[in-house]
């Protein structure tokens, strides 16, 4: 960011937070950029002179609509979610006019940076330090997934309403070919059957009940630890869908890259708390892995759109990662569905591999 646009950003936030009541016009302010990972939002750490610190976010300014609309399903939802119990930071204010939102100020601690912290010696992750902490997100979710779709109005979402066939389609299959396989890889050439196994995946996946509130990237980057419990944040693309897929994007997370052995536990302990809701865990199994396997595409496609056509560099080193999860799910009991997207993964770890 340069000067002049963080000096107008600046006296932007500063005259809003004046007209809020927040901050004496003589009062100094702080503004900190953060880090947004994947989003084109601006993120700003906020401190005032008297010691208050907030999260500042802007919309994104190549889109200016589409950004405000985003802004506004951030506010909506996030008021509904903190409403309904569920552990998001408050919404100290909202400007509709611009999109900003002032957030609590949760910190600086992701899951993902405790994980990182928890290793041994030999640089390998201690999951016996670590699968509480996750069971405890894991409890979180599922609260949310139910207590977050009462009374939840599907006006509120910027995006889509509701995950679908269509949704799967075109943003997680279709994103996967385009921009990893085709944009990244160059790969041109493709079964012809592999557009019926897309379709019949997507099928599979539709069939389970898209009622629940679905937060649609929970994963260790959008969870906060804030005095040792849970915060989430990052639920601005909430809209209705199934279970499995937030329980899927936790377990298969490639920036944990949890063992399967551990992924099998955590799985388990998702489906004993489930039952306690009166919620069937056998067909609540029968979909999993068609939607874990929807999320795994989406993912390979996002990181290979971050990594090469925005240009961050940070999410290439997920890429593997998340194509032997790929892989895993392929070759574990559904493989025989999916022979085309099988061979294709294959070939895609050959190419890495070199």
């Amino acid at each position: 960011m340069n000067n002049s646009s963080k000096d107008n950003h600046t006296h932007q936030i500063l005259n809003f937070l004046s007209k809020e009541g927040l901050v004496d016009t003589q009062e100094k302010v702080i503004l900190t950029p953060l880090s947004g990972d994947g989003s084109s939002r601006l993120f700003f750490k906020i401190k005032t002179g008297n010691t208050a610190s907030f999260c500042g976010v802007l919309p994104d300014n190549e889109n200016a609509k589409k950004g405000r609309a985003e802004a506004q399903a951030a506010f909506n939802i996030g008021t509904h979610l903190k409403k309904r119990g569920i552990p998001v930071p408050a919404v100290h204010a909202f400007d509709p006019e611009n999109g900003f939102i002032l957030f609590e100020d949760l910190g600086e601690t992701l899951l993902y940076d405790e994980l990182e912290k928890k290793r041994n010696k030999s640089g390998d992750r201690i999951w016996g330090q670590i699968k509480e902490t996750y069971k405890e997100s894991i409890e979180i979710l599922l609260y949310m997934q139910i207590s977050g779709s009462v009374h939840f109005d599907r006006k509120w979402c910027w995006d889509t309403q509701r995950y679908d066939k269509k949704l799967m389609l075109e943003r997680e299959s279709g994103y996967f070919m385009q921009a990893f396989c085709q944009d990244m890889l160059g790969i041109k050439k493709f079964s012809a059957e592999l557009n019926d196994e897309f379709s019949k995946l997507a099928s599979y996946a539709a069939r389970q009940p898209a009622v629940y509130f679905l937060h649609r990237d929970f994963q260790s980057r959008n969870l906060m630890i804030v005095d040792g419990k849970i915060r989430i944040i990052d639920f601005q693309g909430g809209r209705l869908g199934p279970l499995g897929y937030d329980l899927a994007s936790l377990l298969i997370d490639p920036y944990a890259q949890i063992p399967p052995e551990v992924q099998e536990e955590l799985l388990e302990h998702y489906l004993e708390h489930l039952c306690t809701y009166g919620l069937d865990d056998l067909a609540f199994l029968k979909g999993y892995k068609s939607l874990a396997l929807q999320r795994n595409l989406q993912i390979l496609g996002a990181f290979a759109f971050l990594s090469g056509q925005k240009q961050k560099s940070f999410f290439k080193q997920f890429i593997l990662p998340a194509t032997l999860s790929l892989h895993h799910l392929l070759i574990d009991s559904d493989g025989n569905n999916y022979p085309h997207l099988l061979k294709l993964t294959e070939k895609i770890l050959t190419q890495l591999d070199t």
